[in-house]
């Protein structure tokens, strides 16, 4: 997967789209150490552009430098989880009002199809592919707001949440899949209905159920991760 040929840039650019990615994905997990010279050599380029990668994945929160230990990915704590979700409560609160006052937009329309195939993925129990709906709806939800200074502030949020990780965590509870999709379906019942007041305050009351089934999901992890 060599980047020879490129600049500097484009290498360290696509080095931190790599890096993030795999990040998100859960294929880096905290408290393993990311080796430098494995990516430098797996990239075939030096260690200089693998540097400046971390550094720039530091200042979004997703790993840690710790000097003369390692690099390693963070692994937000409870506050840190509360935090980013009353930020992301607000963002996509607002993004539901922005899209039920733009009318009948693109946006709206891909939600109703991703709707019509959560309900499939939750009556066949599909968890993996019912989480990348969820993903896919909250960014139609941001995309369809149309506010580039919101989508910036949401991206960066994402990414420091390294969410696609944590939506697996939270529909691991109980009956949270089926309740996420009614919640979705109700979310855009109010934006079709350009009930923009609504559409923000059911919009919060949704991420706010996510993020209990989130920290429920984190507390049984960590027990499991202490017991012997």
């Amino acid at each position: 997967m060599g980047v020879n040929g490129a600049g500097n840039g484009s290498i360290q650019a696509r080095l931190v789209t790599e890096i993030r990615r795999r990040i998100i994905d859960g294929k880096v997990l905290p408290g393993v150490n990311i080796s430098e010279l494995a990516l430098a050599e797996e990239f075939g380029v030096s260690r200089t552009p693998v540097r400046e990668a971390f550094k720039q994945l530091q200042t979004e929160g997703l790993i840690e430098i710790r000097p003369r230990v390692g690099t390693f990915v963070t692994a937000p704590s409870r506050r840190e989880v509360t935090e980013l979700f009353e930020m992301k409560e607000l963002l996509e609160g607002a993004a539901a009002r922005l899209l039920a006052q733009r009318g009948r937009v693109p946006e709206v329309e891909q939600m109703e199809e991703n709707l019509r195939e959560a309900d499939a993925a939750v009556a066949r129990n599909d968890r993996a592919r019912y989480a990348e709906l969820v993903e896919e709806f909250h960014n139609l939800l941001i995309v369809g707001a149309d506010n580039k200074k919101l989508e910036a502030h949401y991206r960066t949020l994402m990414n420091q949440l390294a969410y696609a990780r944590l939506v697996h965590t939270s529909l691991s509870q109980p009956g949270r899949a089926l309740q996420s999709d009614r919640e979705h379906h109700r979310v855009l019942e109010l934006i079709v209905a350009k009930d923009g007041d609504s559409a923000e305050r059911v919009m919060r009351e949704h991420v706010r159920a996510s993020r209990q089934a989130l920290l429920i999901g984190l507390e049984a992890e960590h027990h499991r991760t202490e017991d012997p």
